[in-house]
Order: C-alpha cells, then sequence, then structure tokens
C-alpha cells in the first residue's frame, strides 16, 4: 500500500515522500480512512508506530479541502501531555503542510505567551497545545475554540498519569458540541474507556500493536548492581561499548541533574532533561542530543514523552520505574520503525521487586548479565524507597513495616533539606517542614533515592526475604525478617503522628517552642504564653510591648475582666473579630500548619510576632 492510495492529494503525499516515506504503517493504512470519512476514532498505538502522521495527514487534507475566504479561525485542536511532544507534533505538521494552504501553530508553558498570542492573532487553521497553557490564555480571551471541528487527544493515558484529566475536562467543557474526535492511547484503563465513552460518538477501534510487543521487538538485559554502584556501572557500560546517544532514565529531577553531573566530570557530555529547566534548555538539550552533539541525555518519565528520534539506539534504566507501563514507555524510545534497540536495566536489592512486576506484566523474562566488579556488596540488603511524604517498597517479598516505612520517609526528607541547604543556604527565618515540589509537567522534585531505615533505630528495617536469587548468582539465601519491630519514641512513631523531639528545650514542657507565636504563624502552631494565648490582638500587641520595653498601653479593663470597647474600632472590626474567636481550628499539630488557637492573628500581618512563655498545650 502507499499513500496515493490513501486518497491523499498529491501535494501532501509529495512532502511526506521527501521526508523519506514511501509506504504507510499499519496505523496510519487504518486510521487515516476512516478520519477521512469523518468516523470518531478511538486508537490504540505505542509509540515509534507513526501515530502522528495518522492524525495529521488527513487533518490536513480535510482542512485544505474546506478552507474558506476570510480571517483564520482555530479549526483542529491537538491535546498533547508535554512541552516536548507539542512541538514535535508541530513540528511534523509543518512539514507535512508545506505544500499546502494550512497554518498551525503550538502553545505550551514554560516559555512567554506574547509570541504565542501574537502568533494566534495572525490566525491559524491548527493548534497545538498543552492544556494548562490552553486554559490560560483563553481564560484571558486569547483563544477562541468556538470553531473547533476537529479534536485530538495525543497520549491521551499519559494525560491521565499525570493528573490532566480535569484540565482536560474544561477544555472539552468549551468546544463545540459538533466536531470529529480522535483519541490515541498507548493503553486503555477505565479511566481512559469513561473518557471515550463522553467523548466520541459511534467511534471506530483501532488496535494495531498488540499490548506489550513493544518489549518484545527490543533487546533487553538485567545488571543487578549494588546501591552504590549505579553511576560507576552506568559510566562503565557507555565508554566500555563506545555507546553515543544514549538516553538515561531516572525517577526524579534530582537524580537526573546527579547522573549528568557525573557523567560531565568523567568525560561524557551529558545533559539532564526534566520539568525544571527552562524551555530554551530543553529545546537546546534535545536539538544537541538530536544532532549527535551530546552523548547521553538523562531524562525523567514525563519530559522524555516529547523525544521522536527514529533510530535511537540505547535505553538505560538508571533507576528502575514502579510502574510497569512506564517501563513500556521507556523503552519504546529505541527499536523505532523497524530499526534495532537495546535496554539495559540497572537494579539493585531496592528495586528487585519492581523489576519482577515488570516481568509479569510484559509476560517474559528477562535475561540477566552480571557485572561482578559492581554488584552489591556483602550483607546489602534491600531498602524503601522514599518518594516525598512518602515511601515505597521495592524489594523483593513482603514489605518491612509501617514504623520503619515512616521512618524512612523521615530520613530522606531530612538528608534532602540538608543537601538543599548545604547547596543554597538556608533562608532567614524559615523553618518550614520540606515538602515535595511538583512543576506544571507533574513531576516530583523530591529526590527518591533508599533510604537506610535501620539508622533510625529499627532492627528489621530493610531485612531481606526468601525468594529466588536470579538477580544474586553467586550470593546465598537471605535470612527472614523479624516480625515484630522494637517500638520506641522519636522517629520510630507511627506515620500520622508527631514523633517527640530528641532533646527539647529548657524551661518548657519538653515541647519544642515556636518562634512566631500569637495564633496560627506562618511556620508555627499555637501561640506561647498566657498573654499572647488571648484572642485579643491589642491585649497580644500590648504583652508584646511590655516586654520589649516596660510601657503597657492596653486600654482600662474593668474589674470583673471585661475589656472597654475601644472607640476607634468599628463594627466590622467587632464582626471579623467574633468569627476569628469562634474558630476552634480543625486542622492539628504545629509546624507549617497551625494549631487550635483563635484563627490567624492580625499581628502576625502587621509584622508583631509576639515572644511568651511556655507552649499553649
Amino acid at each position: 500500500m502507499t499513500f496515493e492510495s490513501l486518497n491523499l492529494s498529491a501535494d501532501i503525499v509529495a512532502a511526506v515522500t521527501e521526508l523519506g516515506y514511501t509506504q504507510p504503517t499499519p496505523i496510519q493504512q487504518q486510521s487515516i480512512p476512516f478520519i477521512l470519512q469523518g468516523h470518531d476514532l478511538l486508537a490504540g498505538a505505542q509509540t515509534g508506530t507513526g501515530k502522528t502522521a495518522a492524525f495529521a495527514l488527513p487533518l490536513l487534507q480535510r482542512l485544505s479541502e474546506q478552507h474558506a475566504e476570510g480571517p483564520r479561525h482555530i479549526r483542529a485542536l491537538i491535546l498533547t501531555p508535554t512541552r516536548e511532544l507539542a512541538a514535535q507534533i508541530d513540528e511534523n505538521i509543518r512539514a507535512y503542510a508545506k505544500n499546502i494552504s494550512v497554518q498551525s501553530t503550538v502553545i505550551f508553558g514554560g516559555v512567554g505567551m506574547n509570541p504565542q498570542i501574537n502568533r494566534i492573532a495572525k490566525g491559524v487553521d491548527i493548534l497545538v497545545a498543552t492544556p494548562g497553557r490552553l486554559l490560560d490564555l483563553h481564560g484571558q480571551g486569547h483563544v477562541d475554540l468556538s470553531h473547533v471541528e476537529y479534536l485530538v487527544l495525543d497520549e491521551a493515558d499519559r494525560m491521565l498519569d499525570m493528573g490532566f484529566i480535569h484540565d482536560v475536562r474544561k477544555v472539552l467543557a468549551v468546544l463545540p458540541e459538533e466536531k470529529q474526535s480522535l483519541l490515541f492511547s498507548a493503553t486503555f484503563s477505565d479511566e481512559i474507556k469513561q473518557l471515550a465513552n463522553g467523548l466520541l460518538k459511534n467511534p471506530q477501534h483501532i488496535q494495531v500493536t498488540p499490548p506489550n510487543t513493544t518489549v518484545q521487538r527490543i533487546s533487553q538485559v538485567i545488571c543487578p548492581v549494588g546501591r552504590q554502584q549505579k553511576k560507576a556501572a552506568l559510566l562503565h557500560i557507555i565508554t566500555s561499548r563506545n555507546w553515543n546517544q544514549v538516553l538515561v532514565f531516572t525517577r526524579t529531577k534530582f537524580g537526573a541533574n546527579h547522573v549528568a553531573e557525573f557523567l560531565n566530570k568523567n568525560g561524557v557530555s551529558a545533559m539532564a532533561l526534566h520539568g525544571n529547566k527552562s524551555q530554551s534548555a530543553r529545546t537546546q538539550a534535545l536539538s544537541r542530543f538530536k544532532s549527535g552533539d551530546l552523548r547521553v541525555l538523562v531524562a525523567t518519565d514525563i519530559a522524555a514523552r516529547g523525544i521522536d528520534i527514529d533510530e535511537l539506539p540505547h535505553v538505560v534504566n538508571y533507576e528502575i520505574p514502579n510502574v510497569p507501563e512506564d517501563y513500556v514507555h521507556r523503552i519504546g524510545r529505541t527499536g523505532r520503525a523497524g530499526n534495532e534497540g537495546h535496554a539495559v536495566n540497572l537494579v539493585c536489592l531496592d528495586e528487585e521487586g519492581f523489576m519482577m512486576e515488570i516481568e509479569r506484566f510484559t509476560k517474559q523474562e528477562i535475561p540477566v548479565e552480571l557485572m561482578p566488579e559492581f554488584g552489591p556488596a556483602e550483607g546489602e540488603v534491600a531498602e524503601p524507597i522514599a518518594m516525598g511524604r512518602q515511601t515505597l517498597w521495592g524489594g523483593a517479598g513482603k514489605p518491612p513495616s509501617r514504623e520503619v516505612m515512616a521512618a524512612a520517609a523521615k530520613a530522606a526528607r531530612r538528608e534532602m533539606m540538608e543537601r538543599v541547604n548545604a547547596k543554597k543556604g538556608p533562608k532567614p527565618g524559615h523553618r518550614g517542614r520540606p515538602a515535595a515540589e511538583q512543576t506544571d509537567d507533574g513531576e516530583s522534585e523530591t529526590d527518591q533515592r533508599p533510604m537506610d531505615a535501620s539508622a533510625e533505630g529499627h532492627a528489621d528495617a530493610g531485612k531481606p526475604f526468601k525468594r529466588r536469587n536470579r538477580f544474586r548468582a553467586g550470593r546465598g539465601a537471605r535470612p527472614p525478617r523479624a516480625d515484630n519491630p522494637a517500638q520506641t519514641d522519636g522517629p520510630q512513631a507511627r506515620d500520622g503522628q508527631r514523633a517527640k523531639p530528641q532533646g527539647a528545650r529548657s524551661g518548657g514542657t519538653g515541647k519544642p517552642q515556636n518562634r512566631q507565636a500569637g495564633g496560627r504563624g506562618k511556620h508555627g502552631g499555637s501561640g506561647d504564653g498566657e498573654a499572647s494565648r488571648s484572642r485579643d490582638p491589642i491585649l497580644r500587641a500590648d504583652a508584646h510591648l511590655v516586654t520589649q520595653t516596660g510601657i503597657s498601653l492596653a486600654p482600662a479593663v474593668r474589674g470583673d475582666g471585661g475589656r472597654q470597647p475601644d472607640p476607634m474600632r468599628t463594627s466590622v472590626d467587632s464582626m471579623a473579630q467574633r468569627k476569628r474567636n469562634s474558630y476552634s481550628g480543625n486542622r492539628s499539630g504545629g509546624g507549617n500548619r497551625g494549631g487550635k488557637g483563635a484563627g490567624i492573628s492580625p499581628l502576625q500581618h502587621s509584622g508583631l510576632a509576639l515572644s511568651g512563655g511556655r507552649r499553649r498545650p
């Protein structure tokens, strides 16, 4: 079959031929006729199957045939989950539309809005967009979607994984009811099916790539390595095999930066690609990698979704994903368009369980390649992997107790903040608890490397389990884990309870004292001292003045303890005060969220930080 036989115009066929494509792929052969006939479409296709051309070519055909005189309006909308994928699709559409009068543009976050607004104002037929930036510009009145005739949701499964489903539904709500809708997804979860049922009308169903066949056409291998040997093993693999164009995957942005820095220091050109990078830096990294000027690109799962290189030869999973579907997406970056692909998995003991789950999902047993000089150290055991405020157990067998997992999370957050503070220096007056940050791309910024929970005093932390030893050639079976870890105070407190500090300040009740008091401060809980516990802001201010100067400016107080009314206060002030006084504080504890008290103190906003006696119980 040829592109001419698909009833595409001569101008479009000429542009495709000029790009080096002569025969349509299976997804193109099945999708293009249905789209040209005006059917809604639900298509299952993995990356690297040519699905961009499968929807772009027939859309260009129909738009060119129905072109009307006058100003251009957005008639086709293509939604994608990431910036890189959006830019890649727009680049392909421009190439396919080289010989016809159809205009397209792309909008996404991370760059200035004005150039995008100006381009849209000039008139376009096709708009490729990420959901967040599209909603921003539409809300400001710069994007008119009332003329949309065609809608494409590309990589819908990834949109749901990244938490964009609500944004997608908001976009769908402002689109015309009558339109042709096309949904492409590598997998079909219940959420995808629910979305498709509400969007598509009598759709044609296409599944050109059966699930999990991507991994079957790619050469894969498992390399068991020690936890502290991963970087050295990665460097050895790249240099000893003289690999170029290597795509390395990590779970976190911190991990991507760390690996790229290590490789550069050891003579291997590398750059990190993740959501914290500016759009110009991401574009530069991709351009250098595609041209071969950059040897290694270290990326997170989300940022790598837009990488489209037909002849990418090597993928290395530096950190094993905890979601099997992510593994399929990762290695699907190689072995595209009929080319050979190789995937290497550096698996430490903390990730054995992840790898076994991947093998079950892909229905294959991946061969093991031993690297004795980089293998696990004698006595090394699996440990929990911290991810922000939670921990994952990726080891083989039964996970450790809840106390051990909670201790690992605390240790991870503490170590992360120590690294951040050591690099950037502490912010004056900042006492907030560390929290995992998320960017618009949906990525966690927290380091997710495994933490030694045994350092927190648990005798059973990370103890091994009896299982098949396929990843431990030559090593003996590990003893079973103790079932009843010792319960102690401090960091081992049950998750959800506040642990007792190790060394409370003297002169109090043993509880940590707050720097800011008098209500729910930014970093504190309830106020300190009797005066500061008062719900009256004037009394609290007077307590501060007495402490600092010895002078009291409070109004006279009657014998029954009631304060005389302040003539300067209005009835609105009084109502607001009564409303604050009626608040009993539903949120618990100290730290970033204040505990029980009189609501937000107006003194905090006026710059008066009260100091007092003992902490309010």
